[in-house]
């Protein structure tokens, strides 16, 4: 049986998009011969009489741990590891695939493999999937009507496979709406700009947050009719299935100015960066306010000796350590006013937020950059380091994820991960993180995500980004099946921990690469 299941799932494979190799999952009893291009995951290893460790769970399904843990401490028993009470387990997002929704926000690209993606992730004992929902393909035009269809599609998947979902608002980058786009293009302004005047496709201004230069509407007010137009939508499963909302507050959805070289998006690129404070709403903003400083001339412009994207902190005018503006009352106001724009521009989009999640159930949370130099962080806006921005996210009850986390941390990151929840917990902030695409690949295996479990850096929950045709391979898939058993056994993880089913011995069985087309159609499922 499970060989026919597999010859079916390889057929339908030929029509599928480029990550259809997850298939159809097919699942049997017994153990059998493994078909050939088939990745099959060992059976868990129980502790002894059959039972789940609750110390030190090693599975089946870290679901089935939690439930277990949830018993325990419903009466009054924490779980005990060595004599000490342990730390609630870290819950395990994975992100669903960009395009999971097609781009008019009416069907589901590719649905049975969703469904089979969904079952793998959920007998891996998985917590949930985070849900990427693109502004542009639920508002296509300036009026007050969405489309939500899909993503509504989509919902109901993960709830009927058992699965939480996280949901990621995405208002950024190739989530604006090409209504949004061409009032950009009447007016460049709106974008940020640098100080050679490159304007930052997909990427707002913060100046123009309360201006009505979107079609008569300001983008606040465009962001709150977003975020209440879901409210209203998914009532029925916020708090139930949909735990947590997140919240888009600049480039590449953090909190941050796009400091990077333009085309990067962030990352390749081991320069300071640039201000991006040359937009006509900025500089207006800034004139008024050296002018309120009783320092008028420092409102004229940018710092002249300001960085270029790919000169070091050694080799900048501005942050060098002889006669650098940076450490002069002149780079005190503007690298303090600069930070306060961007936290301003935080408070407001989280505000609206607020008040459209208001009594939903829901948490609220939103993206800031794991950023490893004090110039670098302080060209992103991020000068004073991530305590106003910690205070700031407290405030509106926000959760503040990490963004960008490798697998395995240098030093370096590591003690910036150990900042960041410092100031989380003082200022009384949830932390969680979220990796880079693929991670633990590049991580390798070993200790790939052992931080997670260590106190100074743990976060209440983790994304993994993103399934797709890599994430499922051969060359994958085995080493992100050993970084969930890592979480919950950081000491170290054997391969008898490879999980089945949940009851009678079931094996799941996942198509690999081989099976799957480089190109073709996409299935599209309308709704």
């Amino acid at each position: 049986m499970e060989a026919v299941l597999m010859q079916r799932a390889a057929a339908a494979a030929a029509a599928r998009a480029r990550w259809w190799c997850v298939g159809e999952a097919a699942m049997a009893g017994a153990a059998g011969q493994q078909p050939a291009g088939v990745v099959r995951l060992g059976a868990a290893r129980r502790a002894a009489g059959g039972a789940v460790r609750a110390s030190r769970p090693l599975g089946p399904v870290r679901a089935q741990v939690s439930g277990e843990r949830s018993k325990e401490l419903a009466g009054g028993e924490g779980v005990v590891v060595d004599g000490e009470e342990e730390e609630e387990a870290v819950r395990l997002f994975v992100g669903l695939p960009a395009d999971v929704v097609v781009s008019d926000g009416r069907g589901v690209c590719r649905p049975r493999a969703v469904s089979a993606a969904l079952r793998a992730l959920k007998l891996l004992g998985v917590d949930g999937v985070e849900l990427p929902v693109s502004w542009a393909a639920v508002q296509p035009g300036s009026g007050d009507w969405f489309e939500w269809a899909g993503y509504r599609a989509v919902a109901a998947m993960v709830r009927d496979a058992g699965l939480d979902l996280r949901v990621s608002l995405r208002t950024d980058g190739d989530a604006l709406p090409e209504w949004v786009a061409d009032a950009a293009f009447a007016d460049p302004d709106v974008l940020f700009t640098d100080r050679s005047g490159h304007r930052r496709e997909g990427c707002l201004s913060f100046a123009v947050d309360d201006l009505p230069v979107l079609v008569g509407k300001s983008p606040l007010h465009a962001y709150e009719a977003f975020f209440r137009s879901f409210a209203d939508e998914f009532k029925d499963l916020l708090g139930s299935t949909i735990t947590d909302v997140t919240v888009s507050l600049g480039p590449n959805g953090e909190l941050r100015y796009p400091s990077y070289p333009p085309g990067s998006n962030g990352g390749g690129y081991s320069g300071v960066g640039e201000f991006q404070c040359y937009d006509k709403y900025t500089l207006a903003r800034l004139k008024r306010h050296a002018e309120s400083s009783g320092q008028p001339m420092w409102g004229l412009s940018g710092p002249h000796d300001g960085p270029r994207y790919d000169e070091s902190p050694e080799t900048s005018a501005f942050f060098s350590e002889h006669g650098g503006s940076w450490k002069t009352a002149y780079g005190e106001f503007f690298l303090s006013w600069y930070a306060g724009e961007l936290l301003a521009h935080g408070d407001r989009v989280l505000a609206a937020a607020s008040m459209a999640f208001a009594g939903t159930g829901v948490e609220l949370s939103a993206r800031v950059p794991l950023l490893c130099g004090s110039s670098e962080a302080a060209v992103a806006g991020l000068h004073g380091g991530y305590g106003p921005v910690a205070e700031m996210f407290a405030r509106h009850g926000c959760t503040v994820i990490a963004s960008g986390v490798e697998a395995r941390l240098d030093a370096m990151a590591e003690e910036l991960m150990a900042e960041i929840k410092r100031a989380c917990s003082e200022h009384g902030a949830r932390l969680a993180a979220e990796s880079t695409p693929l991670a633990v690949a590049r991580g390798g295996e070993g200790s790939a995500g052992v931080w997670l479990s260590t106190g100074r850096t743990r976060p209440r929950q983790f994304t993994y980004q993103r399934m797709g045709a890599d994430f499922f391979s051969p060359g994958h898939w085995p080493l992100f099946v050993q970084f969930v058993r890592a979480l919950e056994s950081p000491e170290g993880v054997h391969e008898d921990d490879l999980p089945g089913g949940i009851v009678g011995g079931e094996r799941l069985t996942v198509p690999s690469a081989a099976a799957a087309p480089q190109g073709g159609a996409k299935e599209v499922q309308t709704v």
